[in-house]
């Protein structure tokens, strides 16, 4: 009879303990949101032609599949990326892909050193403050003026959700044995991990789709927030979270990148862009094939400072491109002015 009490009482205990014990376990281990922006700083870019945009967006799903964390959102510009990204390890997730990113870099331009300055990271708390830096994360090609609208833009995830709703047809996936071909050595994903036939990985398959549905509730309040205009109704909702939050603004999101002023982001999402202007890629396949043929060959890393301020005053003389655009290409310091952003 002792013996059957003593079972129940344990068994009572067990029952009662096992909530709290998951309770404590899940607090150990739970997932914080992270905005997290790396700008390239001193280097001028972090991207100069389509295949170091694919490269980055790859880095950055494999360190979070490596990592076992999940991504809300990226978009990657020619001199900064955003990520929104539900992470315990959020250290050890940025180092993965900077690392990775880095060394490619480095070993195709003949560089050395640490690539970007010190990344700016926001912890996220709260559904109208996730809600926003995704939606902010998302429209960065837009208020920078390198796409009309952000589904004009490739090198982001804003085509991971609601694609049945939005009438987005089936993308064209390059065949599992080529996929290697795109990944480190060994490393394999999982299943539903697709490529398209850049071999950049579809977002559709890497984005925590269902939470990100889950948090616009429907693919025409989605297409709201994507085409939204900034203003204080957006501060109001984040203000209504009740988590004492700084707001998720242009300025806020954009910390410490180099900006196009404000005047000129908030321009851009009305359209008012000039959208044939000379892109980033564009200026950098005109300064590696045409400009550096002219001073041996190499890369712009392998030219003194001197030189390529040379080259830059030439380009901006001859070509009317602006000093701020030639100079970020270039990855030299901007004498007159400081730099934009620019595809």
């Amino acid at each position: 009879m002792t013996v059957l009490v003593t079972f129940f009482c344990f068994l009572w205990y067990l029952l009662h303990s096992i909530p709290k014990l998951y309770l404590f376990y899940e607090m150990l281990i739970m997932k914080k949101v992270y905005h997290v922006c790396l700008s390239a700083g001193g280097s001028g870019l972090l991207c100069r032609v389509d295949e170091d945009y694919i490269r980055l967006v790859n880095c950055i799903v494999l360190a979070a599949y490596s990592n076992s964390s999940f991504l809300l959102a990226y978009s990657v510009m020619s001199n900064h990326v955003h990520i929104c990204v539900r992470t315990s390890d959020l250290t050890g997730f940025i180092k993965k892909w900077r690392y990775a990113y880095t060394r490619y870099f480095n070993m195709k331009y003949r560089r050395n050193g640490r690539l970007g300055g010190d990344p700016f990271v926001v912890e996220l708390k709260g559904i109208f403050h996730i809600l926003t830096a995704i939606a902010y994360v998302l429209r960065n090609p837009l208020h920078h003026g390198v796409a009309a609208t952000p589904f004009g833009y490739r090198y982001s995830s804003v085509s991971a959700v609601f694609r049945n709703e939005l009438g987005m047809q089936p993308s064209v996936t390059l065949p599992r044995k080529s996929m290697y071909l795109h990944l480190p050595d060994q490393f394999s994903v999982p299943e539903e991990y697709k490529m398209d036939m850049t071999g950049m990985f579809l977002p559709e398959c890497v984005i925590d789709v269902e939470d990100v549905e889950h948090l616009f509730t429907t693919a025409r309040s989605y297409l709201y927030y994507m085409n939204r205009l900034s203003g204080k109704k957006w501060e109001e909702e984040q203000a209504a979270d009740g988590m004492g939050q700084l707001p998720i603004t242009i300025e806020s999101i954009e910390h410490g990148v180099g900006l196009n002023d404000i005047r000129t982001m908030l321009n851009n999402e009305f359209g008012k862009a000039n959208y044939n202007a000379v892109s980033d890629i564009a200026l950098c396949e005109l300064i590696d094939g045409e400009c550096l043929s002219m001073h041996g060959g190499g890369t712009i890393y392998e030219l003194d400072s001197d030189v390529r301020m040379k080259m830059a005053e030439s380009l901006v003389r001859k070509r009317r491109l602006p000093m701020a655009q030639v100079c970020r290409c270039l990855a030299i310091p901007n004498p007159y002015e400081s730099q934009s952003v620019a595809p």
